[in-house]
């Protein structure tokens, strides 16, 4: 299958787990979604992947020997986890949970859909 990008979406979403993850910040794919008042049943999850990018002043904090190994395995906040998953309409998407820490209230991380894409046989 080659997929590629319809359209990005990059607005936050509503998760939906049948069985709550056991780990929040390394969580797996969903079960479905809300997104703009729609829920979405997730029916196949094509492929997953993550991403220890450290981004902003997070690039900035860290040794460089240590930021090789958090590259590998993260780190506290930085991260996303990212899924490709077909829904109960037929559609594709991406979408990942960044494990950002918002403020100290916020340190949960968030659900972003982050693309629609077209689906080439």
């Amino acid at each position: 299958m080659n997929d590629t990008a319809l359209h990005f979406i990059g607005e936050e979403i509503e998760i939906h787990f049948n069985i709550p993850p056991v780990r929040q910040k390394t969580p797996p794919c969903p079960d479905g979604f809300t997104w703009q008042e729609r829920t979405y049943r997730v029916i196949e999850k094509k492929s997953e992947w993550q991403d220890f990018t450290r981004r902003g002043r997070m690039a900035r904090n860290m040794r460089p020997a240590h930021a090789t190994v958090a590259t590998v395995r993260g780190s506290l906040g930085v991260g996303r986890f990212y899924f490709r998953v077909q829904v109960d309409t037929g559609q594709v998407f991406d979408l990942y949970y960044d494990r950002e820490i918002k403020d100290v209230d916020d340190r949960l991380g968030h659900w972003f859909l982050y693309r629609e894409l077209k689906v080439n046989g």
